[in-house]
Formats: structure tokens, C-alpha cells, sequence
């Protein structure tokens, strides 16, 4: 009991932290996306070796994890999805889009669940079937009135989806695995800095020592939840993990309306009613069946003796 309630706090920190990631990117205005995310990526690789140091725990052995060729493609390939699922969060919470950042992870469990069924070839549950239609509703409620897609919200949820999908095939645990995709990605990061402070006009590298240290801070700050989260996972359900996980949109949303003062009008609010009636429904069934399985658990699971 006390290591699953330690592993609810340490998942309920974790997206507090990711909820309120908009709040440092304020301090960098319309940033240089390409130069953010090759400084990020470069700057992960020494701060998550220096969480395995700080937590104690056993440095990987890279000789065998790299024997590992079909996990080692998948991560490269997890690598450049979130990639590119990150430079949508950042730019939207850096360009005063907080509530598409919030939307895109209201809708991501949707397109996990829609992933789940056409690739996994998982059933629809009652629950998850009214979700996605209400979620269906609720996108195009918005494409109706505005005349265009969310993209934002779109790419932010779909391809933090594939990147969720690609982790189920790599068989190296979660630190490792977020280590080695930095990793890969490390020698382009740096060949890329490289030629831009050449031949470019570097923002970071050539600017002041507040924006290069603000650049290279994104690497901690959006590492520090994932390692929290990482933690979570041994000491916990994936279920309450999964409950928990709208913490992170619904303080990112809190931000966007209270604190930055973006529009939440009358489309944006039927559609997101809709997207969190489809939430709820999903919750409620967890809830249910989490109960269910406590209940057989401490029951001991036998049947009645007659």
C-alpha cells in the first residue's frame, strides 16, 4: 500500500511539472525551434547521465543495449516522433497557443485508443467507443465553425500517440530507453549546432548568456518530469497513471485562460466539453474496473464454495 501510494504522488508530481512547463517558456518568446531542440537534445544526453549517477542506479551497458538492433531502430525512430511531437508543445506554448498544447493532450489518449485498435487489433471497450465519437464531435465542431483543422492539437496528440506505441516494442527500460534516443540523436544535434554558428545566425549560441542558459534549461526541465514519471511506473498501476495524466491539460488550460489571457469562446468550449464528456466516460470505466480488481485481490479470488 505504501509503494502504491508513493507512486501516485510521484506520477501526480510528474504531470504537475509537465503542466506547468508553459510557465518557463514564457521567458522565451518565439524561440529559434530548430536551435531549441538541437540544444535540448544534446543537453539531455550528459543531464540524464548524470540522473543515473544521481539516483544510484546501474549506468546501462551500452555494448549490449546496442546488440539490441531491432530496439535500438525503434528508439531512433521513437527519437524523431517525439522530436517532432515537442517542437508542436513548444512552439504552441511559446507562441501563446497553450490551450492547442492543452487540447492536444485532452486528445491524445484518442488517438492512442484508435492506434490500440488498428494496430494492436484491440477491442473497443463501450466506454472508449463513446469517447472517440465524442471526440470526433468535438474536433469537427471546431473545423465547422472556424473553417480549419486544429492542426497543433493534432500533431501534439497523434504523434505523442505513435511515440507511446513504439516504447511497447523496445525492450530496455524506461530511463535507458529515453537516454539512447538523446543519444542517437546527439551527433546531428551537434553537427547541426555546428554548421549553424558557421554559416547561420545562431539566437542562443551567438546571443546573450540569459537565452543560452534559458536554451540549454530545457533539457533538465522536461527530463525531471519524464524521471518521475519513470519512477511512478514501478510503484503503481498504469491505470491510475493513465487517470492522472489529465493533470498535465488541465493545468496547462488553467494557465491559458487565467493567467495568459487566451480566448476561450463559446466553439472552443463546446468542443472541449465534448472531448472531456468522452474523458469521463473512459475514467469511470477505469475507476470501475480498478475497484473491481481490488475487490477479486483482496477477496483472494476464489470462488464460493458450495
Amino acid at each position: 500500500m505504501a509503494t502504491t501510494r508513493a507512486g501516485n504522488l510521484l506520477a501526480a508530481f510528474s504531470f504537475v511539472l509537465w503542466g506547468l512547463l508553459p510557465v518557463y517558456y514564457q521567458f522565451l518568446p518565439a524561440p529559434d525551434m530548430p536551435e531549441l531542440l538541437a540544444l535540448r537534445i544534446l543537453c539531455s544526453v550528459p543531464t540524464m547521465l548524470l540522473v543515473f549517477w544521481l539516483l544510484r542506479r546501474p549506468m546501462p551497458n551500452w555494448r549490449q543495449v546496442f546488440k539490441n538492433k531491432r530496439s535500438v531502430a525503434i528508439s531512433g525512430i521513437a527519437a524523431l516522433i517525439m522530436s517532432v511531437s515537442w517542437c508542436a508543445f513548444t512552439w504552441a506554448i511559446a507562441n501563446g497557443q497553450v490551450l492547442a498544447a492543452s487540447l492536444g493532450f485532452f486528445i491524445n489518449p484518442l488517438f492512442a485508443i484508435a492506434l490500440a485498435v488498428f494496430i494492436l487489433k484491440e477491442r473497443l471497450s463501450y466506454a472508449q467507443g463513446i469517447a472517440v465519437c465524442l471526440g470526433i464531435l468535438g474536433i469537427a465542431y471546431q473545423v465547422w465553425h472556424y473553417g480549419e483543422l486544429p492542426w497543433l492539437a493534432l500533431i501534439m496528440g497523434s504523434f505523442f500517440a505513435l511515440y507511446g506505441l513504439c516504447k511497447k516494442y523496445v525492450e530496455f527500460d524506461a530511463m535507458t530507453s529515453v537516454t539512447l534516443e538523446n543519444i542517437l540523436l546527439a551527433p546531428f544535434a551537434l553537427l547541426f549546432l555546428i554548421g549553424d554558428a558557421i554559416w547561420g545566425t545562431p539566437v542562443a549560441l551567438g546571443g546573450d548568456s540569459t537565452t543560452l542558459l534559458l536554451y540549454i534549461g530545457a533539457a533538465p526541465v522536461t527530463l525531471v518530469p519524464l524521471i518521475f514519471f519513470a519512477l511512478a511506473l514501478h510503484r503503481t498501476s498504469l491505470t491510475m497513471v493513465g487517470l492522472m495524466q489529465y493533470i498535465e491539460p488541465s493545468l496547462q488550460f488553467i494557465l491559458a485562460v487565467l493567467f495568459f489571457g487566451e480566448i476561450f469562446d463559446n466553439v472552443k468550449a463546446v468542443s472541449f466539453a465534448l472531448i472531456w464528456g468522452g474523458l469521463l466516460f473512459c475514467s469511470l470505466e477505469a475507476i470501475y474496473a480498478l475497484r473491481k480488481h481490488r475487490h477479486h485481490r483482496n477477496s483472494g479470488g476464489n470462488l464460493p464454495q458450495v
